[in-house]
């Protein structure tokens, strides 16, 4: 269903606003460089400081301008299930192909509780990605947990944050082979597809995304030589993006190309020098400059 590179699309803002110009471009960018599908307001599209009505904005300006060339897993994560609900109807109403749930954070619900979470959403009817990424939920979604919800026909794949590469295996065998896992780390994004996976929700990809998207392609294809060539490329990038909050390194990198504007909200602020220099070292090191 969800495979190859897929970006963590940035929300591009202008003045404060959202820019909605810019962002349709980024739509037909990141279908005329490869990617296979777009996940709008999630973590690297500022969603926490979004309002409902930008958020609802953004998903159906993406799903507008995609017009079915790639699919549109929306961003609809919240710790208030309710909150949840709404936005997968919305969502589902705009015509988004999926929605990519995080595990509730800050409340930290159990297994239980996150059964029942994501137990209702399925009641929505549109397909649903978990996102499990505990280094910021502060909870991990157990794979006897993930294997009880795969049972419900809604729930269709991972966003595997945990950097746990032989968590691959073990999901694969307790939800079976049409479960699909997409890494949510780039650097390991290689080791992850050898051990069964089928691809990377990447923050990278906002700015290189020709290069994932040819390395989830040879990696697929099982040509480790080509991906790892790549990788080899991509490496000091995906480091220097995370030197600080990977929105703030990564609209850097995409304002040097004219992507966007460098505008990230508050609490988060704009990269110091230090990483800009990283950043532009590792961009020349990947030929993208």
């Amino acid at each position: 269903m969800f495979k190859g590179s897929i970006p963590a699309l940035v929300t591009p803002f202008k003045n404060g606003e959202l820019d909605l110009d810019t962002l349709k471009h980024l739509v037909d960018w990141h279908v005329e460089q490869g990617s296979s599908a777009i996940v709008p307001v999630g973590t690297t599209g500022e969603s926490p400081t979004l309002t409902y009505e930008e958020h609802e904005a953004v998903v159906r300006e993406v799903v507008k301008a995609a017009a079915g060339r790639v699919k549109v897993i929306a961003g609809a994560g919240s710790n208030n299930t309710v909150e949840a609900v709404r936005f997968m109807e919305h969502a589902k109403n705009v015509g988004a192909d999926a929605a990519l749930v995080v595990t509730p954070y800050y409340n930290k619900p159990g297994q239980r509780g996150l059964i029942a979470h994501y137990s209702a959403l399925a009641e929505v009817g549109l397909p649903i990605v978990i996102y499990n990424i505990p280094g910021r939920s502060a909870i991990d979604m157990s794979v006897d947990t993930m294997a009880e919800l795969a049972k419900l026909d809604t729930i269709v794949g991972v966003k595997d944050a945990t950097g746990d590469l032989a968590r691959v295996a073990w999901t694969r065998m307790a939800c079976g082979p049409d479960f699909v896992q997409l890494s949510g780390e780039d650097a390991t994004a290689v080791g992850f597809n050898a051990m069964g996976g089928q691809g990377c929700i990447s923050v990278t990809a906002n700015v290189a995304p020709k290069l994932c998207a040819e390395q989830q392609a040879a990696s697929l294809a099982g040509d480790y030589a080509t991906a790892l060539a790549i990788s080899d490329k991509l490496m000091p990038l995906h480091k220097a993006i995370f030197l600080e909050p990977g929105v703030v390194g990564v609209k850097y990198a995409m304002s040097t190309l004219g992507l966007c504007t460098t505008e990230v909200r508050s609490p988060l602020v704009e990269a110091t020098d230090a990483t800009k220099a990283a950043i532009d070292a590792a961009m020349a090191h990947a030929g993208l400059v």
